[in-house]
């Protein structure tokens, strides 16, 4: 299943795209794609439903984050191999979890804000873990029955904040409009081999990132048992899990966003994301 949500950011109603991409209301089967509502019973309960059966919306509403208001958001650092080459680190021994504020999250369209103060603003096209039931000390091999749905990412980063400031990454993860998710979560049902999906990431139409999650040093399973080791993973958590190689700050020289600039993304079963990068306006 696609499941989406759509209209206004703030008031964004649950939906479903059948196969012929179009979008169907779902809210009167869940108030939201949100917390416990991505847990089995509910997502089995969708899975059960014909989206014909469902009202058919009509025009062209925007599409917000597939997910609502997630407790936790969880990075993974250097998690692809040939990134980690091109930014000269060893391969990690164990996942380098840092955090984004959850209410970075934005749409797959919606604008990147530039925020006060940005000298370094780069993109990280990532696969991102959504959780559907509470996750705590989950084996490897148990690990997919906790997650919801998988949808695409882009990991924006203000590189000096995050390097240069001093402290923990989470300075240059988490300013409004950081975190950009969807345009759907897929059930896992649906995506033949999560461990096989191309990623690519452009930059004014200039192809930036290319990658595939093969290259994962930790694979998904491991990402969400090894997490719940440390953090008790909630319903509608977001787990974004590494980049492949191309990042701005690893280019020669160095490829930083400017306002004006379009990004687009998009990766295999995941969709794609078009994202306008705008100054930060007081």
């Amino acid at each position: 299943m696609k499941l989406v949500r759509y209209g206004q950011k703030g008031r964004e109603k649950p939906g479903l795209i059948d196969a012929e991409g179009r979008l169907h209301d779902a809210s009167a089967i869940v108030p939201d794609f949100a917390g416990e509502y991505l847990g089995r019973k509910h997502i089995r309960k969708l899975a059960r439903t014909k989206p014909a059966g469902l009202p058919l919306v009509r025009g062209k509403p925007r599409i917000g984050a597939p997910v609502g208001r997630p407790v936790n958001f969880i990075g993974i650092g250097l998690n692809y191999s040939d990134h980690a080459k091109e930014t000269g680190a060893p391969i990690p021994k164990e996942p380098i979890l840092f955090s984004k504020a959850p209410n970075c999250v934005s749409g797959p369209t919606d604008p990147v804000i530039i925020p006060k103060g940005s000298e370094k603003l780069d993109f990280e096209v990532e696969l991102a873990i959504i959780i559907g039931d509470y996750a705590s000390y989950v084996a490897d091999h148990e690990a997919l029955d906790y997650v919801a749905g998988f949808c695409l990412a882009n990991d924006v980063s203000e590189r000096a904040f995050q390097v240069e400031r001093c402290g923990q990454w989470m300075k240059g993860k988490s300013a409004p409009t950081f975190g950009p998710l969807g345009p759907w979560l897929v059930t896992p049902e649906d995506i033949p081999d999560v461990q096989a999906l191309d990623l690519w990431l452009d930059v004014n139409g200039e192809r930036m990132q290319t990658g595939n999650t093969k290259t994962m040093i930790f694979d998904v399973k491991q990402l969400v048992s090894y997490v719940s080791h440390f953090i008790a993973l909630e319903p509608g958590d977001v787990i974004v899990t590494g980049t492949p190689p191309g990042v701005g700050m690893a280019r020669k020289p160095p490829v930083f966003l400017k306002p004006g600039d379009v990004v687009t993304l998009g990766a295999t079963h995941l969709g794609e994301q078009r994202q306008e990068i705008v100054a930060w306006e007081p």
